[in-house]
């Protein structure tokens, strides 16, 4: 499959919002229900750090960050979005998308990056490995979803190039 990464606009937040609801009904990418709109999404993220995989002129995946904290003590580190849309999974759609957020986020500053994955979630707690991430914990029963309580599991990156203090 034939696909770049690009800078997120507004405009891809239809079909952005399309893949969200994807992940959200396989029931093992987040603890949402439902698609939040646009401006409290765009509220909840970081205005950088947020990307799409494009296939011609169709989003088939994006990524993005959220910041952990308001405290400025944690402005270096940021919260994992990612999505690939079913029909684009396994075709390196989301190890592309990664590691350009990866870079992209190092040259911002940030020097840790951290994700709550469901155990479930083989696919993403693979995807996270391969780019550096390690596992830090296990949250368990940390949120309910359809009545059950569920684990996270705490993976965490932290840069080779930005916040190493010599």
């Amino acid at each position: 499959m034939n696909f770049i990464t690009d800078k997120m606009n507004v405009e891809d937040w239809d079909e952005v919002a399309s893949i969200y609801r994807e992940g959200i009904t396989t029931g093992n990418a987040t603890f949402e229900t439902n698609v939040p709109e646009y401006e409290a999404w765009d509220n909840s993220h970081h205005q950088h750090c947020r990307l799409v995989a494009r296939a011609g002129d169709k989003v088939i995946g994006w990524a993005a960050l959220s910041p952990i904290s308001q405290r400025r003590v944690y402005s270096g580190v940021a919260e994992l979005s990612i999505y690939v849309a079913r029909s684009a999974r396994g075709c390196g759609v989301g190890k592309a998308l990664l590691n350009a957020i990866i870079d992209e986020s190092e040259s911002r500053g940030i020097w840790i990056l951290q994700a709550g994955i469901f155990p479930e979630n083989a696919a993403s707690l693979g995807l996270v490995k391969a780019c550096g991430f390690r596992e830090v914990g296990r949250r368990e029963r940390i949120g309910q979803m359809d009545g059950v309580r569920r684990d996270v599991i705490l993976m965490e990156r932290r840069s080779r190039v930005v916040g190493i203090e010599k």
